[in-house]
């Protein structure tokens, strides 16, 4: 099924008005640091991971250091095809595993693995090399394909408040993607692959909603506070989307909430 048509449009929970509209007093976001964070992040780094796969734990070790960083937009999708092993994914979740092959369709592939990494929905690599993940942030960074749409995150007691920045001569049209995850915690794994180890996963994916349209233009979304309260952790990804409606770059990106504990 196609990215567009999976996707739940959360049109109740979003309300959208114009930058021009009444000035709210708010509060910019802070990341778990304490410190503010920017509003052009270097990427994004999704990372399709399962517990069931003995290749993955290097993945997630590493990907546990780029949650952790500020200039990072880092998410772990588990996905449920490597449940058959012996061992079901406790965090998996079948919307995770076909936004995986979404992708998949996207880059021309013919098939999905893991630990696969998703750097800025534009290419993917080992999601355990380091050298290759790293290495493609500083390539897409430097030649232009990096996140070129600020995002920036500010709130009240009762609402955040998501102000996307105009494309200038860049894309004019993206979906405004609401991804939630949970805080970082440990899981004893029973069997399969990988039984018998306790793993800490990080910022793993849990809900994915389509909560508007971006159209290149300066554009201000709001999210109820309510809603941010029911979830770990929240990100904003400004992707676009293809004609036969699978995922395309991001364009820009930024934490909502970053939860920090286990």
């Amino acid at each position: 099924m196609a990215f567009r048509g999976r996707l739940r449009l959360a049109a109740a929970a979003l309300a959208l008005t114009a930058l021009g509209g009444v000035a709210l007093a708010a509060e910019p976001e802070k990341a778990a640091t304490g410190k503010l964070q920017t509003d052009k992040p270097l990427g994004v780094v999704e990372l399709f991971t399962s517990q069931g796969c003995s290749s993955c734990p290097p993945a997630d070790e590493f990907f546990a250091e780029l949650a952790g960083k500020d200039d990072i937009i880092a998410l772990a999708y588990h996905v449920n095809y490597w449940d058959y092993l012996g061992w079901q994914d406790t965090l998996s979740t079948k919307e995770n595993t076909e936004r995986q092959y979404d992708y998949m369709r996207a880059f021309g592939s013919r098939s999905v693995y893991t630990p696969q990494a998703v750097i800025n929905g534009r290419s993917h690599v080992n999601g355990a090399s380091r050298k290759d993940v790293d290495g493609a942030l500083a390539r897409m960074d430097r030649t232009g394909e990096g996140m070129r749409v600020p995002i920036k995150v500010s709130r009240t007691s009762d609402r955040v408040m998501i102000d996307a920045g105009d494309a200038g001569d860049g894309p004019t049209d993206a979906h405004v993607v609401i991804v939630y995850f949970d805080p970082p915690q440990m899981v004893k794994i029973g069997q399969g692959e990988n039984g018998g180890r306790s793993l800490t996963y990080w910022n793993a994916v849990s809900d994915i909603q389509t909560a508007g349209m971006w159209h290149g233009k300066a554009q201000r979304y709001e999210l109820p506070m309510s809603e941010i309260a029911k979830k770990g952790g929240c990100a904003v990804l400004l992707q676009s989307v293809g004609k036969d409606g699978m995922p395309g770059p991001i364009l820009g990106a930024a934490f909502i909430h970053k939860p920090d504990r286990l």
